[in-house]
């Protein structure tokens, strides 16, 4: 007869989502965002998550629809998302809303600090439906997020 598994046993399945321009990090402002490429950071959150122990699933979009669709779909199938919206931030009420509907735990992350650039920049409509903010430590964002999502779903 087998035990059922702990929190802490079980191996999460996490959905980051990458929203607009971010496939153009490492040449988009980089004095803003970095030399870090997109592909540099997933490549680190995939080393992370086996350390973590965790299966991500990895999307960028520069589409809202795309990014609401993959939200939809993580319902029953992911256990958590971290997301970095990009403008959509400080835009999409189709974003919150998914985010909401779903109920999955929510980190969202930024590379920058949104509330040291321009005003427009320093309001969310995802954070009130994400358990945590992440934002202005780089492409370190993004690990943050993960190990503050792994330990919420663990705890």
């Amino acid at each position: 007869m087998s035990t059922p598994e702990t929190a802490s046993e079980k191996q999460f399945r996490i959905l980051v989502l990458h929203g607009p321009n971010l496939n153009l990090l490492g040449q988009r402002e980089p004095e803003v965002y970095g030399s870090t490429t997109l592909l540099d950071i997933n490549r680190s959150l995939e080393s992370m998550g086996e350390s973590l122990q965790v299966k991500l699933s990895i999307l960028q979009s520069n589409h809202e629809g795309a990014l609401v669709d993959a939200i939809h779909q993580a319902w029953g199938q992911q256990d958590g998302i971290l997301i970095n919206p990009g403008a959509y931030t400080h835009t999409s009420v189709a974003i919150r809303d998914a985010i909401a509907g779903v109920a999955l735990p929510t980190v969202e992350v930024h590379l920058s600090n949104v509330y040291q650039r321009e005003e427009f920049r320093h309001h969310s409509y995802i954070a009130p439906v994400a358990i945590g903010q992440i934002s202005g430590f780089g492409a370190a964002s993004y690990r943050l997020g993960l190990q503050a999502l792994v330990g919420y779903l663990r705890s």
